[in-house]
């Protein structure tokens, strides 16, 4: 019980990306057949609903620990939320649980990137790129952004930007940062 308690206090400050397959929208069972949670969170997460991902995360929690999978979406989920700080104890700690896994350093890199950690972010999404054998777009993106802003930081001040969800052809979704718009001439 007071693992529970500790995995549920721990959850509830950190995100992840997941993997799914499915992307519909929970549904109610009348056979109390319960849905996967981390499916669940996953769901929540791809639809912008971060508060209550954390919370299907934190469930599949306790029945998974915690997972790199799972630190994973609970990070991406306080990205989400602009919760910086817990965002990145639960991304690097997904990295060090899982160093083979492209999707966490991918999400890690997005993040050093809204803290304007350029050349860090650059070889985050380097080595995710690495891993993921150069076959994600999203991560190619992501690393010539980061390598932009190192050349050419327009300013200094943070700005609020926008990232999408980009499922991969295995199921799992990687984090994209849109692209600033490009100054008025």
């Amino acid at each position: 019980m007071l693992q529970a308690i500790m995995v549920f206090t721990m959850v509830a400050s950190c995100t992840e990306t997941t993997q799914s397959d499915n992307l519909t929208p929970p549904s109610f069972d009348p056979d109390g057949e319960a849905e996967d949670p981390l499916v669940v969170a996953n769901r929540l997460l791809v639809s912008g609903e971060y508060d209550l991902a954390l919370d299907s995360f934190a469930r599949a929690a306790l029945d998974q620990g915690m997972t790199s999978e799972i630190l994973t979406g609970m990070g991406t989920a306080n990205l989400g939320l602009k919760q910086l700080k817990p965002a990145e104890t639960l991304l690097r700690r997904a990295v060090e649980e899982d160093p083979e896994w492209s999707v966490a350093w991918n999400n890690l890199g997005v993040l050093l990137i809204e803290k304007g950690e350029y050349p860090e972010a650059a070889q985050v999404f380097r080595r995710a790129f690495a891993l993921d054998n150069g076959e994600s777009d999203a991560i190619l993106d992501n690393l010539r952004l980061a390598l932009a802003k190192m050349e050419n930081p327009v300013n200094t001040t943070p700005e609020e930007q926008e990232y999408t969800l980009e499922q991969q052809g295995d199921g799992q979704f990687t984090l994209r940062k849109l692209p600033e718009p490009e100054p008025e001439q």
